[in-house]
């Protein structure tokens, strides 16, 4: 029999409603960016890898600690704009990735706990169906069709790899 009810924690409606509030929150704070680049853009603009952000930070400690070392012509004042800004929207998009993949495990374990409960109502469909209990052949036969039949014994469904998803 598998494990069944891997997640048990569930979000109250009002803990749905808040969340939801404080997204709509986050989006109206965050309207102001919109820029959408092209994947060319992104390629183009997307070259300043670890490497490169090093040589950023190093500019940054010169300008903060030596700035008669700074070239005289480039606007700093937007470089050090540029370079908080740099630094807020990173450990922003970090703390949105690991909601969401916080987020993400507690939608697998869902999904595996409908799944196997989805299981479990066909077997059950199918011992009814094979006693001739009234409904149990139409409902069957409505389910088989998420089932592959390989000819190797007994039926069983299609995995989804690619998205969990029931």
């Amino acid at each position: 029999m598998p494990i069944n009810n891997l997640n048990n924690a569930h979000l109250t409606p009002a803990q749905i409603t808040a969340a939801q509030d404080a997204l709509t929150q986050l989006e109206t704070a965050l309207a102001m960016l919109t820029v959408t680049l092209t994947p060319e853009e992104r390629s183009t603009y997307g070259s300043v890898n670890e490497q490169n952000k090093l040589l950023i930070n190093k500019v940054w400690d010169y300008r903060r600690n030596s700035a008669n070392l700074s070239v005289p012509d480039l606007d700093w004042d937007e470089f050090e704009k540029d370079y908080n800004s740099r630094q807020i929207m990173e450990n922003l998009q970090n703390r949105l990735a690991s909601l969401q993949e916080r987020i993400k495990n507690a939608k697998i374990l869902h999904d595996y706990d409908n799944y196997q409960s989805a299981l479990d109502d066909y077997a059950y469909t199918s011992y009814k169906a094979g006693s001739q209990a009234p409904g149990y052949e139409t409902k069957m036969n409505e389910m088989k069709q998420f089932f592959n039949r390989s000819g190797k014994g007994k039926e069983q469904p299609v995995p989804n790899t690619e998205n969990p998803t029931p």
